[in-house]
C-alpha cells in the first residue's frame, strides 16, 4: 500500500491538536506550525496528483482489512484534483489570515482550520459512504467554530442558522445511509455499486428513497435552490478567510453528487435510472437565476459575493446534472475556476470592509483604493464568466456540453442572462464603492466591529490575494492541459468498473 495516500488526512489531524494543546498561547509558534502544515499539504497532494495522472486508482486499506469489510481511502484523478485544489486554497487563505491578523481575533483559529482541512481532504479521499458522513461532520464541526470566530451578534446569529440547517442535513444523511444499508447490507461505495446494479428494478422502492435522501443532503451542501437559504447570511457574516475557505465546501456537495451518481446510481443502472437528472437540472437553473438576482439586489458587499457564489454553484450544477462525460469535464474545469474566483472576491471584500465597511454606499476614498479596485475588477469578471478570464472558458465548456440536450436553449438563455445580470450587479457594487463621488455632508455609518483591528497597509494579504489572481491566470493560459485532465477524469468517472475492480479486487 502507498502510505502517502493517508497523509493528507493524518497531517492536519496531528497538527490541529498539537496547536490546540501546545502552542495556542504562542501565536508565532502557532503560525509556524500551521503554515508549515499547509505547505506540506500542498506538496503531499501534488505528489499524489502526479501518481494519479496515469489513470491508476490507488486504494489504502486501514488496518489491512480488505474492502468491503474494512475502511478504505481511494485515490483517483477526481479525488487527487480536489485534494490539490483544497491544499492550494488553504495555503493562500492561511497566509491571508496571518497577514491581516484575523487568526488573533478569536481562540483556536489555526487548530479549527486544520481540522477543517482534515474533514475536507477525508471527504474527497474516502471510499466508504459512512465515512463520508464522518468526514462531513468533522469539517462541519470545525466550520461551526470558524463561522463565529472573532464574535459579534450578527456573526453568532448567522452561525446558529448555519448549525441548525446543517444538523438537519446531517440527520437526513444518517437516515439515507440507514435506508441504503437495510437494502444492500454494505456502505462501501464500490460494493454498493455492485449490489445496486444487481437489484431488480421492481424491488428498489426503498433504495430509491435512500438515494433521493442522499441527493437532498448533497444539494444542501451544494446550496442548490430551494436548499440554499443557509448560505448568504453564513458566508456574508463569517470572517473573510473562513468564507473564502468555504468556497471549497459547496464543491464537496457537487463532488459527492458526481461520485455517487456516476459510480453507484449511474445513468446506466436500471434500479435508479433518471433519479437525479429529472429535477436536478431545473433546480440548478433556478439556483443560477436566484443567485444572479441576489447579486443585483444586495446592498451589502458580503451578501453580493455570497449570492455570486450561489450563481457559480448553479452553473456548476447545470453541468453536473447533464450526467455526460463532456458535461462532467466542463464541471470539473469550472469547479477549479469558481473556487478561486469566489475566494478572491471574499478576500477583496474583507479588504474593503476593513477600510470602509460593508455597505454598498458612497464613502470617502480608502487606502489602496486603486489596487483593491483592480483586484475586485478581476474577481468580478472571473465570477461573472466574462472574457478573457477562465470563467468565460468554463461557461463555454458548459454550454457546449449542453448542445445535444432537449433543454439546450433554456440552459443557454439562463447562463447568458445570468452572466449579464451578475456582471451588472457586480459593476453596480464596484462603481459605488470605488468610483462614485462622496458627499462629505452625508453621515458615514460606523464600520463593522472588526475594523478596529485592521492592518490595511500589510503586504502579505495582497500577496495572498494576488496568488488567487495568478491561479485564475494560469487556469486560463493552461486551459488546454487542464481541460484534457478534466476530460480524462470524466472518462474515468463514467467507467465505474475501473474504480470497482481496484477497490474490491478478488473479493468482488
Amino acid at each position: 500500500m502507498n502510505h502517502l495516500l493517508i497523509a493528507p488526512v493524518v497531517l492536519p489531524a496531528v497538527v490541529a491538536p498539537l496547536i490546540a494543546m501546545v502552542t495556542r498561547h504562542h501565536i508565532d509558534l502557532t503560525r509556524i506550525f500551521s503554515l508549515a502544515a499547509s505547505v506540506a499539504l500542498v506538496i503531499l497532494t501534488l505528489v499524489l496528483g502526479v501518481q494519479a495522472m496515469d489513470g491508476s486508482v490507488q486504494v489504502y486499506e486501514l488496518g489491512n482489512w480488505k474492502a468491503p469489510f474494512g475502511i478504505v481511502l481511494v485515490l483517483d484523478r477526481l479525488s487527487a484534483m480536489m485534494c490539490i485544489l483544497t491544499a492550494i486554497l488553504a495555503l493562500i487563505i492561511n497566509l491571508y489570515a496571518v497577514g491581516t491578523g484575523w487568526d488573533k481575533r478569536g481562540s483556536n483559529f489555526h487548530s479549527l482550520f486544520q481540522f477543517q482541512l482534515m474533514g475536507i481532504q477525508g471527504a474527497f479521499l474516502t471510499g466508504d459512504a459512512f465515512n463520508l458522513f464522518v468526514f462531513f461532520e468533522v469539517l462541519l464541526i470545525a466550520s461551526y467554530g470558524l463561522t463565529i470566530h472573532a464574535g459579534g451578534a450578527r456573526r453568532f446569529r448567522a452561525g446558529v442558522q448555519y448549525v441548525v440547517y446543517n444538523l438537519l442535513g446531517s440527520s437526513l444523511f444518517l437516515f439515507a445511509l440507514g435506508t441504503i444499508y437495510a437494502v444492500t447490507g454494505t456502505l462501501n461505495m464500490a460494493d454498493l455499486a455492485v449490489k445496486v446494479a444487481e437489484l431488480s428494478p421492481d424491488n428498489t422502492a426503498l433504495l430509491r428513497v435512500g438515494a433521493i435522501m442522499l441527493l437532498l443532503v448533497f444539494c444542501i451542501k451544494a446550496a442548490l435552490l430551494p436548499l440554499h437559504f443557509w448560505l448568504p447570511a453564513s458566508y456574508a457574516e463569517a470572517p473573510a478567510p473562513v468564507a473564502a475557505l468555504f468556497a471549497i465546501m459547496t464543491k464537496v456537495g457537487a463532488y459527492a453528487i458526481l461520485r455517487f451518481f456516476t459510480l453507484i446510481f449511474g445513468p446506466e443502472v436500471q434500479a435508479t435510472t433518471g433519479l437525479a437528472g429529472d429535477w436536478l437540472l431545473p433546480a440548478a437553473l433556478f439556483t443560477l437565476a436566484a443567485g444572479a438576482i441576489g447579486v443585483l439586489g444586495a446592498r451589502d458587499l458580503g451578501r453580493v459575493i455570497a449570492y455570486g457564489a450561489i450563481t457559480s454553484m448553479g452553473t456548476l450544477l447545470i453541468a453536473v446534472s447533464l450526467f455526460t462525460p463532456e458535461a462532467a469535464a466542463a464541471a470539473l474545469y469550472y469547479t477549479v475556476h469558481s473556487t478561486f474566483a469566489a475566494a478572491l472576491l471574499f478576500l477583496v471584500t474583507d479588504m474593503v470592509v476593513e477600510r470602509r465597511g460593508a455597505e454598498v454606499t458612497p464613502k470617502a476614498p480608502m487606502a489602496q483604493n486603486g489596487l483593491i479596485a483592480a483586484l475586485f475588477f478581476v474577481g468580478a469578471i472571473a465570477l461573472a464568466g466574462m472574457p478573457p478570464i477562465s470563467g468565460f472558458i468554463g461557461k463555454l465548456l458548459v454550454m457546449d456540453a449542453a448542445r445535444g440536450h432537449e433543454m439546450v436553449w433554456t440552459i443557454w438563455a439562463v447562463i447568458l442572462v445570468g452572466s449579464l445580470v451578475t456582471i451588472l450587479g457586480l459593476a453596480r457594487a464596484g462603481t459605488i464603492i470605488f468610483w462614485k463621488s462622496y458627499d462629505a455632508t452625508t453621515e458615514v455609518p460606523e464600520t463593522d466591529e472588526d475594523t478596529a483591528e485592521a492592518t490595511p497597509t500589510a503586504s502579505l494579504p495582497f500577496v495572498a490575494t494576488f496568488g488567487l489572481v495568478v491561479g485564475l491566470v494560469l487556469l486560463t493560459v493552461f486551459a488546454g492541459p487542464m481541460s484534457n485532465y478534466a476530460t480524462a477524469t470524466a472518462e474515468q468517472l463514467f467507467t465505474p468498473s475501473i474504480y470497482i475492480e481496484n477497490v474490491l479486487g478478488d473479493t468482488k
